[in-house]
């Protein structure tokens, strides 16, 4: 991959990661929750399933996914129902002390699996890829070093993106003190969980974007 690819593949990967979408939706939801510091359990998730999403990509089953109505659906309805459970969760979670004590998380490795889930069950994001991708491959050159490139590209720049959703949250739990201005913003996240649930329900095989 020359120079001049690389920087559209770039400006591409940032304008990708800066549009709002479950993960972004899920960084802040961590964010506020639990502050940036353990947040970062929940970004190395997220970075687990986009690199999970290049490589199905990679290896050409982002094909099979984009072709095929059952497979499609099966990951798309249980993308569906995981941001629901979500919602659901952000709903009930309950207020902290904030003014006492920084809110406890869940277990690292929790938070982790969460995210991962949150990105490898976005069928609309692999078969985005699927439409992208090639268009930075040179495919006259080796291609396991460009899918290297482009997945440290992708990785990076998705991690300092969700840092920056994950850090904009968390400083809201300094200004957060009482219960009921916890248990309305937990609700607003909820919200949004739901509605990037349903936004996802509507994704069909022919409309990726």
């Amino acid at each position: 991959m020359n120079m001049h690819l690389w920087v559209a593949f770039l400006g591409a990967s940032v304008v990708i990661s800066l549009s709002p979408g479950a993960g972004a939706i899920a960084s802040m939801s961590t964010g506020l929750r639990c502050g940036l510091k353990r947040g970062y359990w929940n970004i190395f998730g997220l970075q687990i399933g986009l690199l999970l999403q290049i490589a199905i990509v990679a290896i050409g089953l982002g094909a099979v996914l984009a072709e095929s109505e059952v497979a499609f659906s099966a990951i798309k309805w249980f993308g569906v129902a995981y941001l629901v459970y979500l919602g659901i969760r952000q709903w009930r979670a309950a207020p902290t002390e904030i003014a006492e004590a920084p809110p406890i998380a869940d277990r690292g490795i929790s938070m982790l699996g969460r995210g991962l889930l949150v990105n490898a069950s976005n069928p609309k994001a692999v078969v985005f890829m699927l439409a992208v991708l090639p268009q930075f491959i040179d495919t006259s050159a080796a291609l396991p070093p460009q899918y290297l490139i482009i997945a440290a590209t992708m990785v990076a720049v998705d991690a300092a993106v969700m840092t920056g959703y994950t850090s904009l949250a968390s400083r809201v739990l300094k200004v957060m003190r009482s219960q009921r201005q916890q248990v309305t913003m937990n609700r607003t996240f909820a919200g949004l969980f739901f509605f990037a649930a349903a936004f996802l329900a509507t994704v069909r095989r022919s409309n990726p974007i």
